[in-house]
């Protein structure tokens, strides 16, 4: 295969994955803290020995869009959303995890959990405690917690340190690699969830482009093996 067949394939590799992520990012439409993702392209040129340079596209590199969600409210006691910057701190047996998902609840212990189980956690890293019998249960902007009008806890509201470093793990849930540091602009909005930030309009569009771009790359792949075939047996009769 020469040069030029195999710059088609990276591209076409790079197109395929683009397409994953965009799907996706459609099928998450709906769900709750979803952050949408995208793909960057990036181009590596090398020099073939006792030939001209290669072209390689490699679409390695996901970004993770950071846009607010639309906020619906629930009038949920335990919903909360996140206006501004900020991640709620969640433990996991993996470690610490920051999510923008805050459709929570009490377990029989307790505790303030997700719904996958994980414990949320204060401000200083501890589980958020909400006594059993605590009523009135709110949550100001800040994130304190209070029950009857005294203030229990406070729930963490955090930033990733590198903004580089902070790894997807699941729809909603991250890991950062850079460590944490307290978020001082994110507001806690109790009664709230925040949706996913997906425009299913332009991601759709997106779809559709991407789709094309492969088509007219696999056409190529075909007419350029059909040509490699032809004079192939071309060769052969004539000798």
């Amino acid at each position: 295969m020469d040069t030029i067949g195999y710059t088609t394939l990276t591209r076409q590799s790079g197109l395929m994955h683009e397409m994953q992520i965009v799907a996706n990012n459609i099928a998450n439409a709906a769900t709750t803290g979803f952050r949408q993702e995208g793909l960057v392209f990036s181009e590596h040129v090398t020099r073939m020995q006792g030939g001209p340079s290669l072209s390689m596209a490699s679409a390695q590199v996901r970004h993770t869009s950071m846009l607010q969600g639309a906020l619906t409210q629930t009038g949920g006691t335990l919903d909360f959303a996140i206006e501004g910057d900020g991640f709620f701190l969640i433990e996991t047996p993996q470690g610490e995890r920051l999510t923008r998902a805050g459709s929570f609840a009490v377990s029989a212990e307790g505790d303030l959990v997700t719904n996958s189980g994980y414990r949320v956690l204060d401000a200083g890293g501890a589980p958020v405690f909400v006594p059993p019998d605590a009523t009135d249960v709110s949550v100001a902007a800040d994130g304190t917690v209070s029950a009857n009008g005294a203030p229990l806890t406070q729930i963490g509201l955090v930033m990733p340190t590198d903004m580089n470093g902070l790894i997807r793990e699941d729809g909603v849930m991250f890991r950062s690699e850079g460590g944490i540091t307290p978020a001082p602009d994110g507001r806690i909005l109790q009664g709230y969830l925040e949706g996913a930030n997906v425009d299913p309009v332009s991601q759709i569009a997106r779809m559709i482009e991407v789709q094309r771009a492969y088509e007219m790359g696999q056409s190529f792949l075909d007419a350029e093996n059909e040509r490699l075939r032809t004079a192939l047996q071309t060769f052969i009769s004539s000798r």
